[in-house]
């Protein structure tokens, strides 16, 4: 390990709706957070994050534990953002820990608008009040090449069974419309969906049941991690799939395992609203870094 991790790294616990997160700040001389006295410097671009790394932290016994890992580097914006899963795994997009991350930077900056660049692209977000931060995740990729699936079909309704809805949001999901989702094991039915052959990178699995008027209750699978309380990406994947069935407009309220988000379906992308939490700052001890090499 180099030598400037002796010291430990800094990290910190965050999550959107219980959706949750390790952050590792790999921008230079930078405050992680001044009310707990937290300082970086450019320790974190010192770690190799190998698989193994990775999913030693995301471990929720032996590590910190996370749904997603996530890098903020330097950018051409305000910053860059990394988005590992538990396995290791890489994801282009993450909207939840996209949230988190731009209310740590607005509070650091005073900013209330922040320009983010990830894998997916430029992402605008903004402080929405009342606590609540908004980002634009961008337009959804509805062509089967660019979602991507195994070969051309029609992205509103899969030959699988169950008629699901593909999208992709910088990632792929995978979307049922059922009558009852407590009549549906999602363990067993994501696990099974997230491999389906149509699917070369893998999907995001989500279950929805139509509550009321543009009000959607939701489970989700998260490709590389498991049941998650909370998708940020998967919940922009399902106001599109609703909104290109009939089923609700451009806008609509989703219920979660941990809470409600908002998500508009603009012409400018869809812009996805909700709450953050930063929980705690800590530091991974040389001693657990080396456990991992």
């Amino acid at each position: 390990m180099n030598a400037d991790l002796q010291s430990g790294l800094p990290f910190l616990k965050m999550h959107g709706l219980g959706n949750d997160f390790v952050v590792l700040d790999a921008r230079e001389s930078v405050v992680l957070d001044a009310r707990e006295g937290v300082v970086l410097d450019a320790r974190a671009r010192a770690l190799p994050l190998t698989p193994a790394m990775i999913t030693g932290i995301a471990h929720r016994h032996f590590g910190v534990g996370f749904d997603q890992l996530a890098v903020i580097s330097e950018g051409v914006g305000d910053a860059h953002l990394t988005f590992y899963n538990a396995d290791g795994s890489t994801s282009a997009a993450c909207g939840n820990a996209t949230r988190c991350i731009a209310r740590l930077l607005m509070d650091q900056t005073g900013k209330t608008a922040l320009h983010l660049t990830t894998d997916r692209g430029d992402l605008a977000v903004r402080d929405a009040g009342d606590g609540l931060t908004a980002v634009n995740m961008g337009q959804p990729q509805l062509d089967w090449a660019e979602i991507p699936l195994a070969r051309a079909m029609d992205t509103l309704e899969l030959p699988i069974e169950g008629a699901p809805v593909a999208t992709g949001m910088g990632n792929p999901h995978c979307t049922f419309f059922v009558d009852d989702l407590s009549a549906v094991d999602l363990p067993s039915f994501g696990a099974a969906h997230e491999h389906h052959p149509l699917f070369p990178q893998r999907t995001n699995v989500q279950l929805v049941q139509v509550i009321g008027a543009d009000h959607l209750r939701m489970r989700v699978w998260e490709r590389g991690v498991g049941v998650t309380l909370a998708s940020g990406s998967s919940s922009c994947a399902v106001a599109v799939a609703a909104a290109r069935r009939g089923l609700t407009g451009r806008s609509v309220r989703i219920d979660l395992d941990g809470g409600t988000l908002d998500v508009d379906w603009r012409d400018d992308g869809v812009w996805m609203t909700g709450p953050t939490m930063h929980v705690a700052s800590g530091v991974l001890t040389h001693a657990f870094l080396e456990s991992l090499r």
